[in-house]
């Protein structure tokens, strides 16, 4: 089902507000629909959260999937409502690439099919075990989302995070606004995933993504990871924005376990 908004442009968006609103209650009214896919990333959400009923959206008991501008939306939804949505491929880039990526596909199809997943993959990171809440998404979307009604508040969390075209420096800066509003301090481990678009300057002075790494490591007190298979790139996972994580990493090697996002 592709809604007509999809192939509009208006402006930097798809369509006006209204129409990309009515866009979402034909997702939800549809029977034939299942899973919402989001088309792209971009900007737009930001404008339509404080119209949406996020109750009646979860209600209809369809799933949700996307990233980048889409974690405006999955994270109000999980604030509003406690609504489970997924982060992950979307349908212009992902499934609509002239290949598509099949550790993509293969992921996203398997989390998706069952009530439980599991991953290993490399994270560079300290030795870890421990569960909790698995949230996050981009990052320039959740610094603004912050001290806002839409803003779910995440204790004992395993918080992920990707962006792109944002500079090391612009990174550290929003995760001390996150730290600032305490929002780091109440999760328990922070994994970072693709951050790519950027090419370093002169004023940068080889300040790059490890030394800003290292930076938030030494001075933030946070368990924090790299290399999660997730962002603006080609390969991506597939991961249930509010639901559990088991995590373990040990020697640079991390076994995930999905769950309690099916329902």
């Amino acid at each position: 089902v592709v809604d007509p908004t999809c192939t509009g442009r208006w402006q930097r968006f798809s369509a006006p507000d209204d129409e990309r609103l009515a866009a979402i209650q034909r997702m939800l009214a549809n029977p034939g629909v299942e899973l919402a896919v989001a088309a792209r990333g971009g900007y737009g959400w930001s404008r339509l959260l404080d119209r949406l009923d996020f109750k009646a959206i979860a209600a209809a008991r369809k799933r949700w999937l996307g990233h980048s501008d889409f974690t405006a939306f999955q994270l109000a939804a999980l604030a509003h409502a406690g609504m489970k949505t997924f982060a992950g491929p979307m349908a212009a880039y992902d499934f609509g690439a002239e290949t598509p990526s099949a550790f993509t596909l293969d992921h996203c199809w398997g989390l998706l099919a069952g009530d439980e997943y599991e991953v290993e993959c490399a994270l560079d990171g300290p030795d870890f075990a421990g569960e909790g809440m698995l949230w996050g998404g981009n990052l320039a979307m959740i610094a603004h989302l912050a001290g806002t009604p839409h803003m779910p508040r995440v204790d004992d969390g395993i918080l992920f995070l990707e962006d792109i075209g944002e500079h090391p420096y612009r990174v550290e800066r929003m995760l001390y606004q996150l730290h600032y509003a305490g929002v780091l301090t109440r999760q328990r481990a922070v994994l970072l995933g693709s951050f790519t678009g950027y090419e370093l300057g002169p004023n940068d002075n080889t300040y790059d993504a490890a030394a800003m790494v290292a930076h938030v490591r030494a001075h933030l007190g946070l368990h924090v990871y790299t290399g999660l298979p997730f962002g603006h790139c080609p390969e991506k996972l597939t991961l249930p924005v509010g639901g559990r994580c088991a995590m373990t990493v040990r020697d640079g090697r991390a076994r995930l376990v999905f769950s309690d996002y099916s329902g």
